[in-house]
């Protein structure tokens, strides 16, 4: 079946469109040239006027694994506030800060998301975490495998092993977990928390195996250059939230050794001591930091006002953060040996000092980082807010008068302490493509999203330009994904199942030879149970596919 988009308004910044009207073509999920020769066009679409886009990516969302099972079981509250109600294309659901995975793929995809990543997943809870994207309806997904207070690469850090040993271990994880990429969270801290300790800091030695959460950051982001891994580290600073952390920070940039590195949530990690709390924004020297380091990328985990869940494999911070729970409940829980994980409810308010300046720290960051291809939107969903707040923080970027309108109603104090008020910068519709749909598909590796080119999957996002974005962004006119028309106008109209995404980088399979002696002495599951193969990932899908993508070198090392 052939489809025309007639006449649209194409905003594609991957091959440098921002608002050529052309027509576009869709055949069998794929975006193609045009029509063959005596071949008719099935079904014409007038979307002139219209702005048409790629399908956005959510490249930091969690929503699969542990922890986001534990959020959904300990909210109950959470859902009867939001029930999703049955139809006859989709079933029932629940849940606002911490949905259900039907109701996740629901809101994503009447948003105009097409696929979404999943950031901190466990390894020895990917079954777990693969289970619940793959009832994930609509949407195509992806994880990041979670290392650096695992007790196999710590002992390998100790005993001295070499780089080689090592990538193979990263990248027989990557394949054993079918997943795209590698996450660290708080270097060596969710270990150090498991002996007791409160606080890690980058230079400081973990108290049972001496490694420093500085030499873990760079271990791993060399083993992913050297591995081809098309996304660098995700990388979770040490000291999250602590104020005076942005250091901490500035001092992660300068430990990976010029690897290229992604800091994510970076808002939880930009607060200085200034000022009579003793909590300031250092927001300005982040993003400096960013705009000199081209190897450096980051995602912002912005916080909005409201109700929301706090979930993380960060068990110190979460065990830290546990007294502040909102409603005052909280699961911190260790898991093997591999790492842990928290749970805390939260709700930010605009007239508490601390959450407003979190608040204005974030649109900081967003504003001043001068390049959108290396800063990405997220709320690192729920922690900051749920996913579905995308709309109005698309807004409070974009005008500047609706900016500083929000800005005079937080605590006056955090207003006086931010810089956001002298910042004339507002967002552009291009600029927003490139930070939602181009940069995340490039640093993902995923060649065929996030553009319109020919040869890309047919995910098209059709939106009424509007003078206030955040009504534009909230129900696109169409969604299409892999060509099937799946929301108009914010309703869902077809449900389809998206595809998982995974990289698969070469190893030394003798690397199994110490992991399968190490299982069976200290795991609690076999070594050929904890790997998941391609056919068990694909029938996890739901009738989606495998997607996987090449391992291409970085640039090199700065």
């Amino acid at each position: 079946m052939l489809t025309r988009l007639k006449g649209g308004r194409i905003v594609d910044p991957a091959r440098g469109l921002d608002g050529v009207v052309a027509d576009l073509y869709l055949r069998d999920g794929w975006i193609v040239a045009g029509p063959g020769q005596h071949e008719r066009i099935d079904e014409d679409i007038d979307v002139s006027g219209r702005i048409v886009m790629a399908g956005a990516i959510d490249m930091h969302t969690h929503i699969g694994g542990g922890k986001v099972n534990i959020a959904r079981n300990m909210l109950p509250e959470d859902h009867r506030g939001d029930p999703v109600h049955r139809t006859e294309l989709c079933r029932s659901g629940c849940g606002h800060a911490a949905p259900s995975t039907l109701t996740t793929g629901y809101r994503y995809a009447a948003m105009g998301y097409t696929a979404c990543f999943e950031p901190a997943m466990l390894p020895a809870n990917a079954r777990q975490a693969h289970l619940e994207m793959g009832d994930t309806p609509i949407i195509d997904k992806g994880a990041y495998a979670m290392l650096g207070s695992d007790d196999f690469l710590l002992r390998l850090m100790r005993d001295g092993a070499d780089q080689e040993r090592i990538n193979d271990y990263v990248a027989w994880t990557i394949a054993s977990t079918q997943a795209l990429g590698l996450k660290v969270v708080n270097p060596g801290g969710i270990s150090e928390f498991k002996f007791n300790g409160r606080r890690l800091d980058l230079d400081q030695e973990n108290q049972h195996y001496h490694v420093t959460p500085r030499q873990i950051v760079h271990t791993l982001a060399r083993a992913l250059h050297e591995l081809k891994v098309p996304h660098p580290l995700h990388v979770h600073a040490s000291n999250l939230g602590v104020p005076g952390n942005f250091q901490t920070t500035l001092d992660t940039m300068v430990g990976a050794e010029g690897y290229p590195i992604h800091l994510t949530h970076i808002q939880f990690h930009s607060y200085g001591t200034e000022g009579d709390r003793r909590f300031s924004s250092e927001a300005a020297r982040i993003a400096e930091a960013i705009n000199r380091n081209p190897q450096i990328t980051a995602d912002v985990g912005q916080i909005m006002f409201g109700q929301t869940v706090t979930c993380s494999g960060d068990s110190m911070s979460q065990h830290r953060n546990a007294a502040y729970g909102s409603p005052r409940k909280s699961v911190t829980m260790d898991i093997e040996c591999d790492a842990g994980c928290g749970v805390v409810p939260f709700r930010y308010k605009d007239k508490n000092f601390v959450n407003a300046l979190q608040w204005a720290i974030g649109l900081e960051i967003f504003l001043l980082v001068e390049d959108p291809w290396r800063i990405f939107l997220t709320t690192d969903h729920p922690n900051g807010a749920p996913f579905t707040s995308y709309p109005h923080l698309i807004r409070l970027l974009m005008d500047k008068t609706f900016r500083r309108d929000a800005l005079a109603q937080i605590h006056p104090d955090a207003a006086a302490m931010s810089t956001l008020a002298s910042i004339e910068r507002e967002y552009s519709l291009y600029e927003i493509a490139i930070m939602t749909r181009s940069a995340p598909a490039r640093i993902l590796g995923l060649h065929d999203c996030g553009h319109l080119g020919v040869g890309a999957r047919a995910d098209v996002v059709v939106y009424r330009e509007d003078a206030n974005p955040e009504l534009m962004f909230t129900a696109p006119e169409y969604v299409f994904k892999n060509g099937t028309v799946v929301a108009r106008n914010g309703v869902i109209v077809a449900v389809t199942w998206g595809d998982i995404h995974v990289v698969k980088p070469q190893f030394d399979r003798g690397i199994e030879k110490s992991l399968g002696a190490y299982f069976e002495r200290y795991m609690t599951q076999r070594l050929g149970n904890f790997r998941i193969g391609d056919d068990e990932v694909r029938m996890l899908t739901n009738g989606g596919g495998l997607r996987v993508h090449a391992c291409e070198r970085h640039g090199s090392p700065a």
